[in-house]
Formats: C-alpha cells, sequence, structure tokens
C-alpha cells in the first residue's frame, strides 16, 4: 500500500471512528446495538493494516515503571484536586456500597482499558503519524475524547485535561496500564466528588438527559429501607439536594449581579 492511501486511512481513523463513536452514542446503541462489532472490526483493521505491535501499542510490560512513574504526578494532582473538590461539596466520607464493590471496580476498570485502546493505541498513535508536534497531537486528541463525553458538563472538561494530558503521556510511554488504572481511579472519584445533580450518574449522550430514572436494583446496596440514608438510593437523593440547592444559589447571585 502506497504513503498517500495510508495517510487518507490514517485521517479516516482520527475522524470517521469518533463520527461513528457519537452516532453509536447518539442512536445506534437504541436502535441497532449490534453496531458495537465495528468498532472491534475497525480496530482489528487499522492495527493489522498499520502493522502495529503490542510495543506500540502500548499493550506491554518492559517499560511499566518508567511509565507508572511519569503517570503518578499528573494523576496524583488530580486525586487531590478531587477529593478537595469533594470536601467543598460536603461529599460523605461513608460511600455507596455499588461504587466500591469489587465486581464494579473491576468491570469499570476493562471499560477503561477499552477506552484507552480506543484513544490512544488507536487515535492518538494516528494523531501522532499526521501532526508532528505532539502537544497539538495531545490536545486534539484530548479534544475528540471530551466531546465523546457531550453534554455532561462534569465530564467534558475533565476528559479534555485527562484526555490530552493521557495522551501526551502515551506519546513519551507507550503503556496504557497505568493510564487505565488511573483513569478508573479517577472515574470512581468524580462520582464521589460532584454532586449527581451535576453529572447524572458520569452518563453521556442521550442518557445525560434520562438519568432521573430510577436507580436500578442492581445497583442499590442489599442494606434494610430503615437505613435508607446509608443506600446507594438515600446517598444520591442527597447529593442531588446539594446540587440543586447550589445551582439555585447560583442563579440567585446571576440575578442579583444582573439587576445591579
Amino acid at each position: 500500500m502506497n504513503a498517500r492511501t495510508l495517510r487518507y486511512l490514517t485521517i479516516a481513523d482520527v475522524t470517521m471512528l469518533p463520527a461513528f463513536i457519537l452516532w453509536f452514542i447518539w442512536q445506534l446503541q437504541f436502535t441497532a446495538r449490534w453496531t458495537w462489532i465495528v468498532f472491534v472490526g475497525w480496530m482489528i483493521f487499522s492495527f493489522v493494516l498499520h502493522r502495529d505491535t503490542p510495543k506500540t501499542l502500548g499493550w506491554r510490560a518492559d517499560n511499566l515503571w518508567p511509565a507508572t512513574k511519569q503517570a503518578l504526578p499528573f494523576f496524583g494532582a488530580m486525586i487531590l484536586g478531587l477529593l478537595s473538590i469533594g470536601a467543598a461539596f460536603g461529599s460523605p466520607l461513608r460511600l455507596p456500597p455499588n461504587l466500591i464493590s469489587w465486581h464494579r471496580l473491576w468491570s469499570y476498570f476493562a471499560f477503561c482499558v477499552l477506552q484507552q485502546v480506543l484513544l490512544n493505541s488507536l487515535l492518538h498513535n494516528r494523531m501522532l503519524s499526521l501532526v508532528s508536534r505532539q502537544w497539538v497531537a495531545a490536545f486534539l486528541t484530548g479534544l475528540i475524547f471530551a466531546a465523546c463525553h457531550w453534554p455532561n458538563p462534569v465530564l467534558v472538561p475533565l476528559t479534555l485535561i485527562g484526555g490530552s494530558a493521557m495522551a501526551w503521556m502515551f506519546g513519551k510511554q507507550r503503556n496504557i496500564i497505568p493510564l487505565a488504572i488511573g483513569q478508573a481511579i479517577l472515574g470512581s472519584i468524580i462520582f464521589w466528588a460532584f454532586p449527581v445533580a451535576w453529572h447524572h450518574h458520569l452518563r453521556v449522550g442521550p442518557g445525560y438527559y434520562s438519568s432521573w430514572l430510577p436507580v436500578p436494583t442492581r445497583w442499590r446496596g442489599r442494606r434494610p429501607r430503615q437505613q435508607r440514608n446509608l443506600s446507594t438510593e438515600g446517598w444520591e437523593e442527597e447529593r442531588c439536594r446539594k446540587g440543586e440547592a447550589i445551582s439555585a444559589a447560583v442563579l440567585r447571585i446571576a440575578d442579583r449581579d444582573g439587576l445591579d
């Protein structure tokens, strides 16, 4: 395959694949859920076409420690910042059972690994072959990552920052393992730190607008009804009330300033 054709296919990877992901988020997951197989086929085709190896994809262990050392300052700073935000919002020290269950943590980590494969192993690798300046390529990758979290007002700015930083780190040390672990930790803290009224259970796309439905039974703790204040449902309702109170206060301040 000549270089010109390969470049066109690389451009398709960074434009058409994100467009398809957005299409899936906003429509196909409801009308043609089977189309998720396109992601798998696209990734395999792209990896084979570009002759990627475990080293170029970041599926490796030989540089695990250097990649981990590189990632620690960023994730450490993000964790401290999110903990401070959670403290400012008065987030409870007692976490809901579903948030810290091993099944949920393992499932979420697996989902983060998949996101890192799409974000860095595929998307950022292709972006680096198209854009000479690494920080520009990382920012563009982060921008696409943030767009896939629209319209969530909490996740969009955080994924822009986190996606850009993780892409930059991947460009320096190709290893997705510490990035996936860090992403899983940050995602869990974000759920705790911000009011549910703001992040709507971390949902994106149309799901963001339908997140006020009752919490699915499988997500609820199996505690007696008299202990509802410690359950996931009661915890989330309390966070919703706090978030709504904060939003109302902000609106009152804005109205007062407008009148002044």
